[in-house]
């Protein structure tokens, strides 16, 4: 039986979720000896899985968006760490890797309520 739809699967919903609150749980906590890491508040807003459960894609933001690059680089650098502890804390059979990437959930989210905000689109919205 092969897949027809392009969305993720329920599993890779549910283990990204997991991955997501461990690795929230493991920022939160301190556990890293990073000074990069320990002076911004870092969320994790979502974990992509790739399909085979083999890759995991966290995509990060520090509080306020300051040092956004800085602080990937960084959590980019201690993904063994990550890994190992996530390990510990989330039973899977093969534990992914990890990947960080910056969170541009925030800036479209932002673009969208500019352009619906813009005069052309009210202007369009007041024909109705």
């Amino acid at each position: 039986m092969t897949r027809d739809k392009k969305g993720p699967s329920q599993r890779q919903l549910k283990v990204g979720e997991l991955i997501r609150h461990a690795l929230s749980d493991i920022l939160t906590r301190g556990e890293l000896m990073d000074e990069v890491i320990e002076r911004h508040t870092i969320t994790v807003p979502e974990v992509k899985m790739s399909p085979d459960l083999k890759l995991a894609t966290a995509y990060v933001m520090p509080l306020g968006g300051g040092e956004v690059k800085e602080v990937v680089t960084h959590l980019q650098k201690h993904a063994k760490f990550f890994r190992g502890e996530l390990a510990k804390r989330v039973e899977l059979r093969y534990m992914p890797e990890i990947r960080f990437r910056k969170d541009t959930s925030f800036e479209t989210s932002q673009r969208i309520d500019e352009i619906l905000a813009s005069p052309e689109v009210t202007r369009d919205l007041d024909d109705d």
